[in-house]
Order: structure tokens, then C-alpha cells, then sequence
């Protein structure tokens, strides 16, 4: 397995194994009332994290307009000043936000609000054009499903993006996303939450699949234990019915359990427990990038040190999957 460089679905993009995920570095925001950032950043220091991961290999940065309402687009955009050629841009539209309030306020997939929020990123990112281009929606609804395509068409046409995708969810979508011209699918992926029937549709259409949540939201780290709280106004303090691994801003035990259990072989190799858990899924499928986040220079160059253990073995692969079956 070439740890180098994957393609990036059907695009003709090259992009490196491990992409970042630019989620945390938005900041505190809302999503409907609810907290959906990670706490206070410090953008200096999420600068030299990105120059960081570029010389450690990294080339793929995925953000979105609604990561701190814009502030997660600015910050890449002032990090790559420089370093633009060497680096490749996924951000996301499709919710309504009012920076003002550092809060999403709703969400809007029609056609003609997506090309204004192709624009929007465009000047915060301080770029011509974006590599990927995706809905960040998960359910898009039916009328604006084939023109919201033709739309990503010719943003394409025009060069202000190279390619397009769609987070999302399942096999279904996956399908019938492949009947489009996109290059790649968006979603939830680790030793926790996997879902194969996605993959495969994935890798039976030719389709990248950016594994967001890789570290299951930091609790595939191995540094939280039944002792941590987390600051109210960070995520997994929510109450959101997508938040798996955190109740009441506390670790479930149950994947604490998971975790201990399968803690030893992640760590093989010398691997830190993140490194192994990215491994693991490498080991899945050639076509799974994984986009870890990040808010610190220590952060980052943990997360792209994966890249020189590459994926776990064969054997390391069905010790987990045993391990995991007996601690259910």
C-alpha cells in the first residue's frame, strides 16, 4: 500500500493518506443552539500546526464555512499563504450561519445558495479556486438534488472548484451519488462506528471516502478515562442524537471499555493509541483517507507521525476484531 499518496476518488487529484480535519480550529460556535465547536484556539499556533503537517507529508486540509462561521476557512486561508501549490482544500456549504453570532441558524441546499457560499469561501480561503467542493448536508432535498448537481457542474466548468462531494451517510447515498459526476463521499469512519456497506459502495464506484471522526471524536486517542469533563462549550458537551461516544460531556464507559480492551495492539510498533487507530483503518480499504482534527502543534505532529507506521497488519486486524467481540 502506497502510504504516499491516494487518489482522490474520480477526480485525477492526488492527495496525501492522512488529510486534517479543520473542524477544531473554527473555534466556539453554535449549531441550533447547541455548542458544535472545540473550545477556544489560538490561531498562531494553528498556523504553525498546518506548516507542520505540510512538511510532515500532510497535503489535504478539509474544512467547511460552518467550522466557527467562517473562521476555520480564514485561518487555512492565512496558513497556506505561500504554500497554496502544495496544498489541496475540501470545504463544505449548505448551512446557513450568522458569523455575528458565531451560531448556524439553518440550512439551505438550493442551488442558487450554494454558489453564493462557493463564492464565500472562496474570498475567506483567500483562494482562486477549491480542490473539493462539498454538501455538507446529509439528507439533500429531492428538488434540489439534480439541479444542486448541474450547479457543482459548472461550478467545475468555471474553475472555482475541481471537484465535488457530499457528506453524508450509507450505502444508498453513496449509490446514487456515484451516478453523479462527484469524486468523493464524507462520513463517519473508525474502530467504532464502521460501516462496510458503505465502503464498498465506495470502492465499487470509484469514489474516495474521507473518514471524518477517525479518533471517534478524541476518545480513540486513549486520553480520557471516567475522570473527564469536558468545558461547556465544547461538543461533545452536547446533546446532539449523533454524539455516540459522550454523554453529559463525559466518555461513555462502554467505549472506554472498547478502548482498554483493544489498547495494547494499537500501541504495537510504537504507535501512540491514535496512530494505531488510524492504521486500522488503512487496513480497511485503499479507498478510506482519513481526516483527523487537530488544535495543536503536538496534535499534529502525532497524527501525521501515522504515516510512517502505515496500516496495522493482517493479524494485528483480527486480534481487535476478537478482542472487540469479547468485550461486548
Amino acid at each position: 500500500m502506497d502510504m504516499a499518496k491516494r487518489p482522490l476518488g474520480r477526480s485525477g487529484i492526488g492527495v496525501s493518506a492522512l488529510g486534517f480535519g479543520c473542524w477544531a480550529i473554527g473555534g466556539p460556535f453554535t449549531m441550533f443552539g447547541q455548542p458544535d465547536g472545540w473550545g477556544d484556539v489560538d490561531d498562531l499556533e494553528t498556523i504553525d500546526a498546518v506548516h507542520m503537517a505540510l512538511d510532515m507529508g500532510v497535503t489535504l486540509f478539509d474544512t467547511a464555512d460552518a467550522y466557527g462561521t467562517g473562521h476555520s476557512e480564514e485561518v487555512l486561508g492565512l496558513s497556506l499563504r505561500g504554500r497554496r501549490a502544495g496544498a489541496v482544500i475540501a470545504t463544505k456549504g449548505g448551512y446557513v450561519h450568522d458569523a455575528a453570532q458565531r451560531a448556524l441558524t439553518g440550512e439551505d441546499t438550493s442551488p442558487a445558495y450554494i454558489r453564493r457560499a462557493v463564492e464565500a469561501s472562496l474570498s475567506r480561503l483567500k483562494t482562486d479556486y477549491i480542490d473539493l467542493y462539498q454538501i455538507h448536508n446529509g439528507v439533500i432535498p429531492e428538488e434540489h438534488f439534480a439541479p444542486l448537481m448541474n450547479t457543482l457542474e459548472a461550478l467545475k466548468a468555471e474553475g472555482k472548484i475541481r471537484a465535488y462531494g457530499w457528506s453524508t451517510w450509507g450505502e444508498g447515498n453513496a449509490r446514487r451519488f456515484a451516478g453523479t459526476g462527484g469524486a468523493a463521499i464524507q462520513a463517519k469512519l473508525n474502530l467504532f462506528s464502521y460501516d462496510a456497506a458503505l465502503v464498498a459502495a465506495c470502492e465499487q464506484s470509484g469514489l474516495a471516502l474521507l473518514a471524518n471522526g477517525p479518533l471517534a471524536m478524541g476518545m480513540l486517542t486513549g486520553k480520557f478515562d471516567a475522570g473527564t469533563r469536558f468545558a461547556p462549550d465544547d461538543v461533545r458537551s452536547a446533546t446532539q442524537d449523533w454524539l455516540e461516544y459522550y454523554e453529559h460531556g463525559r466518555p461513555k464507559p462502554a467505549f472506554l471499555n472498547r478502548l482498554a480492551a483493544v489498547r495494547d495492539v494499537l500501541q504495537s510498533g510504537g504507535r501512540t493509541v491514535a496512530q494505531g487507530a488510524l492504521g486500522w483503518l488503512w487496513a480497511q480499504s485503499g479507498s478510506v483517507i482519513p481526516i483527523p482534527g487537530f488544535k495543536s502543534r503536538r496534535q499534529a505532529a502525532e497524527n501525521a507521525g501515522a504515516l510512517a507506521h502505515g496500516p496495522l497488519s493482517a493479524a494485528q486486524i483480527a486480534q481487535i476484531e476478537r478482542l472487540l467481540q469479547a468485550a461486548e
